[in-house]
């Protein structure tokens, strides 16, 4: 259906809608009118993310100007995958209304873990391994060793894509994560890489917190996000959690006993070092 919220045109994928999301709708409107922040509550399984994505690409198509990019904050794959589909529904309704498809890119970031289709890495048990394997096939230094030597390996899909993918941008529509592996298996390509490339010119892009919320990852990842994108934290009474676990360090027992082990080296060659420092200072 077409629905009229405060003079703003929504295209909603559905025939019937709760007064509670045209009312959550409409605060988000007015939010997003006075540029402002807001926080918005609906009970679980009343369709908060359908209501949010069908005001949001509606005010995306009328105000390109103010507003060019959502970046859409989810805390589980399970969750990022939901919010894809919601949004596939939303532009096939946009499709059948209009006649046409919708100019939209809209897609998935996830982990190497859940991206990477290298025949080895993408076998590895944990996301640690995963990203180990990774750098070590497309580190700079890894490559730099390659030129040099061509027995030291490299992942073949990360090359393809440095080659050839940052000049044939994937075509507007919307790829859940599935959909980026199959085009990087179609391709050649990484779609890791693929995906990290994308988000900066897609004009809706659904990722985990971590990649805004930790300073690390957000450095390499969202740093070019353009100061005109509409920010949404899911479930965001998440937020405390994942800020905490973003900055919170994990000591072992080993870690200190290595790094008491290291200060007592460090200890002996200072010790060590000294009596020939006084000796060549007394012959000066």
């Amino acid at each position: 259906m077409k629905l009229n919220v405060d003079g703003l045109l929504v295209y909603f994928p559905y025939d019937y809608i709760y007064p509670e999301q045209f009312t959550y709708m409409l605060e988000l409107k007015r939010s997003l009118d006075a540029k402002g922040h807001c926080v918005l509550e609906m009970p679980s399984g009343t369709g908060k993310t359908v209501s949010l994505l069908s005001l949001i690409v509606a005010y995306l198509r009328t105000n390109p100007v103010d507003v060019t990019k959502l970046v859409y904050c989810s805390r589980t794959v399970p969750e990022l995958e939901k919010v894809i589909e919601e949004l596939k529904s939303l532009m096939k309704y946009y499709e059948q209304e209009l006649g046409e498809q919708p100019t939209i890119l809209g897609l998935a970031l996830s982990s190497r873990k859940n991206l990477c289709i290298h025949p080895r890495v993408s076998k590895e048990p944990t996301g640690k391994e995963v990203d180990a394997g990774c750098q070590g096939l497309t580190a700079s230094y890894i490559r730099t060793k390659h030129h040099y030597d061509s027995s030291v390996p490299l992942c073949s899909y990360f090359e393809a894509f440095d080659d050839n993918g940052r000049d044939a941008p994937i075509d507007p529509g919307v790829y859940n994560l599935d959909d980026l592996k199959d085009i990087g298996q179609e391709r050649g390509w990484c779609p890791y890489f693929l995906a990290r490339y994308t988000i900066m010119h897609a004009n809706i892009v659904v990722y985990s917190y971590h990649y805004l919320l930790d300073p690390k990852i957000a450095e390499l990842v969202s740093k070019d996000l353009p100061k005109t994108s509409v920010v949404v934290f899911d479930e965001a009474h998440n937020i405390d959690n994942v800020c905490i676990d973003s900055l919170s360090v994990n000591i072992t027992r080993r870690t200190l006993d290595r790094g008491e082990g290291n200060l007592e080296y460090l200890k002996g060659s200072i010790e060590r070092s000294v009596p020939a420092f006084v000796y060549c200072k007394y012959i000066l």
